[in-house]
């Protein structure tokens, strides 16, 4: 059987990609080396942050518009709750890249913001401990989406709708062949007409050209008891992105599982091969966090309850790489998510549909994303 797609990873964008493929109507295959989901790589631990006020750059707002309709047909599709909304905040000082970028997005594109200080924050989500000189954006938008259920959600549509999805796979090599391509795994050869990459920490691993622009990175992630858990409640703690002296950090209410849940964005700056990361967690990990917990959310700073090691992959930029290889039309890749990536997971489906079966993405302004930006 030759296919009319095959995806190659099946985690946030694999799942939503061979989704949108297979609602079309094409004859799909996905290739996942492990299950479906995993923890091996980019796409768990349990929420991930949703915001519309984004501060990395305006040409995101309208692929967000677009994730936050698709959430919602997701939900409505599978019946359970997978957008959580609790308000966002972006925190830093009054001129931080933070605060400017947000403001620039919500301005540009019309988005309902309130700018606060760090007082009014106190007062209102009395969580946050922040010192006087830096700010917030709040957007009543932001929230948080569940990625495990989602990867689920999307692979079981993709099979209702005839995609055959293999896991436990592991691709060998691939080329391209005739105007298609031909795929080699641990467990056999496939044929497709179109190619679409979505490997994640993996993607170097699958495309030579992406060594120096899909780059991992150990990251971790902790939760925390609580003092004053009623402070850290869905309703009264919205997610944040925060830019600090000690660094960039994210962080949640307490959700599904115990503990206030906080990360560093570029945790310690380590470097690695996705099949070789250090997946121990070390006392250097968790005082990186402590750090900031102790410092802006003092009622959180109690014992450990869990701790995960995750992957970013990041481009030199830290934008995303959304394009058909230099050369080969048939083939497609989304990579280099830089660690704001699974927000956006259901509209980069569509876009990764668009590029396999269309050859382009005409109706989204991609600019930002082009690989060619690297030379």
């Amino acid at each position: 059987m030759r296919y009319d797609a095959i995806v190659l990873g099946i985690g946030g964008m694999g799942s939503a990609a061979a989704y949108h493929l297979a609602k079309r109507g094409r004859r799909v295959l996905g290739i996942e080396q492990f299950g479906i989901p995993h923890e091996f790589g980019s796409s768990h631990g349990v929420t991930r942050i949703i915001r519309l006020a984004y501060s990395e750059h305006p040409s995101y707002v309208p692929l967000l518009r677009r994730a936050y309709e698709l959430w919602r047909e997701m939900e409505r599709a599978a019946g359970e709750r997978l957008l959580v909304i609790t308000g966002g905040v972006d925190v830093g000082a009054a001129e931080s890249e933070t605060i400017a970028g947000s403001l620039r997005s919500c301005r540009e594109h019309g988005i309902a913001h309130e700018e606060l200080s760090a007082a009014e924050m106190a007062r209102r989500f009395p969580g946050y401990r922040l010192p006087a000189e830096m700010m917030a954006v709040y957007q009543p938008d932001g929230g948080f989406v569940l990625p495990e259920r989602s990867i689920v959600t999307n692979a079981a549509a993709a099979r209702a709708l005839g995609a055959e999805i293999h896991e436990g796979e592991r691709v060998t090599e691939w080329d391209a062949e005739g105007g298609g391509v031909r795929v080699r795994t641990d467990a056999g050869e496939y044929r497709a007409d179109r190619l679409v990459i979505t490997a994640g920490p993996w993607a170097a691993k699958v495309v030579r050209g992406l060594a120096r622009l899909a780059v991992p990175e150990r990251q971790v992630m902790i939760w925390t008891a609580m003092r004053r858990p009623e402070y850290f409640a869905v309703g009264a703690f919205p997610i944040f992105n925060m830019e600090a002296e000690e660094g960039r950090f994210y962080g949640f209410p307490e959700w599904a599982v115990p503990g206030f849940k906080l990360g560093k964005y570029h945790h310690r700056l380590e470097r690695t091969d996705p099949d070789a990361v250090d997946r121990e967690i070390h006392a250097e990990d968790e005082a990186v966090l402590r750090e900031a917990i102790g410092r802006y959310f003092p009622d959180a700073d109690g014992a450990s309850l869990a701790t995960k090691v995750c992957l970013f992959t990041n481009s030199p930029d830290e934008h995303f790489i959304l394009d058909v290889l230099p050369g080969m039309p048939q083939v497609s890749v989304a990579a280099g998510f830089s660690g704001h990536g699974f927000k956006f997971a259901p509209v980069i489906g569509e876009v990764m549909a668009d590029f396999a079966m269309e050859g382009g993405c005409g109706r989204w302004d991609l600019g930002l994303f082009k690989m060619g930006r690297f030379g």
